[in-house]
Formats: structure tokens, C-alpha cells, sequence
């Protein structure tokens, strides 16, 4: 598998949209919870919360540091992982597939154009320096 599935858009803020019909999943990248570390705590919103893109909507807190989740897209709230919240270590299994955060629906549509490629994301990190 790639770094960086293709089947979803990326913020520069290291979070992933995976659209589907007027849904988003979001989550972290690998890089992200690669830079995190072991983690030991996740706040994500509760549902029916309205999201607004590039405003945080949750925490992460690792051995290393506590991070800000950032809503690539705005929309309100569908559903959370709850698995995250009772075992925040999760995260580092699968990142890209079982470890999404939420589920949003869209009130924005547009903003998915505004998001990165996978490539564009892999370029964003290795510009970086990482």
C-alpha cells in the first residue's frame, strides 16, 4: 500500500477526507501519527457538531506532544469512532482505515477541491523535510 491512499484528499495540517456522495471520513496521516509517537489520549467532537474547514475539532495527545485536529471540510457531525476515544493507541495500527475520527457531512461540497492529491500531499511532506 501506498504512504498516502489516493482515494482521499489531504491538508496541510497532515488530516485526510475519503469522500464518498456527500459524506467525509477524516482521520490522520501516517505522518502525522508517525511524528506523534505512542498515543494516550483523543477528544473528538460530539456528534451533531457543525465542523467548519480549518477550524480544530479535536485533540491528540501522545508521549511527544498534544496536537490539534484541524476539519479539513465543514459539515456537521455524522458519527465519531468511539474505539479512538477508549483506546487512543489504536491510532497507530491503521491510521488510514480503521483508526478515521469522524464522519461529516458535507455543507461545503467545493472545499474538497481545495484539499491535496496524494501526490501533492507526499511533495507538501518531502518539502518539509521529512
Amino acid at each position: 500500500m501506498a504512504a498516502y491512499p489516493t482515494d482521499r484528499k489531504y491538508t496541510k495540517d497532515h488530516e485526510w477526507a475519503r469522500i464518498e456522495g456527500n459524506q467525509a471520513t477524516v482521520g490522520i496521516t501516517q505522518y502525522a501519527q508517525e511524528s506523534l509517537g505512542d498515543v494516550v489520549f483523543v477528544e473528538l467532537p460530539k456528534v451533531g457538531a457543525e465542523l467548519k474547514a480549518g477550524e480544530q475539532f479535536g485533540v491528540v495527545e501522545s508521549t511527544k506532544a498534544v496536537s490539534e485536529l484541524f476539519a479539513p471540510v465543514s459539515g456537521k457531525v455524522l458519527a465519531i469512532n468511539d474505539g479512538l476515544v477508549d483506546k487512543p493507541e489504536s491510532l497507530v495500527a491503521d491510521p488510514h482505515g480503521a483508526a478515521w475520527m469522524v464522519k461529516v457531512e458535507l455543507s461545503q461540497p467545493a472545499e474538497v477541491e481545495k484539499l491535496l492529491s496524494a501526490d501533492d500531499y507526499e511533495k507538501h511532506v518531502a518539502a518539509q523535510g521529512h
